[in-house]
């Protein structure tokens, strides 16, 4: 907060200042005397120092969205045609939502139930599933276990598992996933089992990972809404607004 509003005082003075004189060229007399006169403005006239903080944040928002499209630009095939993550929702819809997540983040167990309303109540959104365990060994197991169960027992059983893992409240150990198959009905749970430790799993689990870093993602969950970065846990109300938003965009 100092830095920016050091940065908001340059804002408020340097620019305006400069086509008068050279700051630079001035004496250390002079450079008190200027530091003097800011800050009886800025007490004399506070709203000037808040109006110049919300054009800094307004920049750096502007400067951190365009980042993101150079990001979107750069990966999109990595993040919309991977070939490897499920697909949910409407696969033609004209809505695309990325979710990151990890099961043993308690923000993406809460939001997993608005997304599945918004899927339900909006027949044109395409749901792609991110695996990104970052919270630890009992997060990749969970990760493993539904990646293998999509590539031994397809996407209707990921479905499955993915929605039973999201509402585990548990530890996430052999035990759980146990339980998991038989509450799900996977008949192939000891092949889901070995397919867990194979290279095509570990090899999507580093896909994922590489992707989040290189699209600046630090926490679950985190959104990807059409061209928009939704970073945290939003609710409903809050994702059918993003939606509208999108296809208003589109004409």
């Amino acid at each position: 907060m100092i830095r920016a509003i050091l940065t908001a005082i340059a804002v408020c003075f340097t620019v305006s200042t400069a086509q008068a004189f050279e700051i630079e060229a001035m004496t250390e007399q002079e450079r008190d005397i200027f530091r003097s006169e800011i800050r009886d403005y800025l007490l004399e006239n506070p709203e000037v120092l808040m109006e110049a903080i919300a054009v800094l944040e307004e920049r750096r928002a502007a400067e951190a969205a365009a980042n993101e499209m150079v990001m979107l630009e750069r990966h999109r095939d990595d993040i919309f045609e991977d070939g490897f993550s499920w697909v949910g929702g409407n696969p033609e819809g004209d809505v695309t939502i990325v979710e990151f997540l990890d099961y043993r983040c308690g923000f993406c167990k809460k939001a997993h139930p608005e997304v599945q309303a918004l899927i339900e109540g909006d027949g044109g959104i395409r749901l792609i599933v991110k695996e990104y365990p970052i919270l630890g060994a009992e997060s990749e197991l969970a990760s493993r276990y539904a990646i293998a169960t999509k590539i031994i027992a397809g996407d209707e059983a990921y479905s499955a598992v993915h929605d039973a893992l999201m509402e585990w409240q548990g530890p996430v150990n052999a035990g759980a996933l146990g339980r998991i198959a038989g509450d799900v009905g996977i008949a192939d749970h000891d092949a889901v089992l070995a397919e867990m430790e194979s290279d095509v799993v570990s090899g999507i689990i580093a896909s994922n990972r590489a992707l989040g870093q290189a699209l600046q993602i630090q926490g679950t969950p985190s959104f990807i809404m059409g061209d928009n970065f939704v970073r945290g846990y939003v609710d409903l109300q809050q994702m059918q607004g993003i939606v509208e938003s999108i296809r208003a965009e589109a004409g």
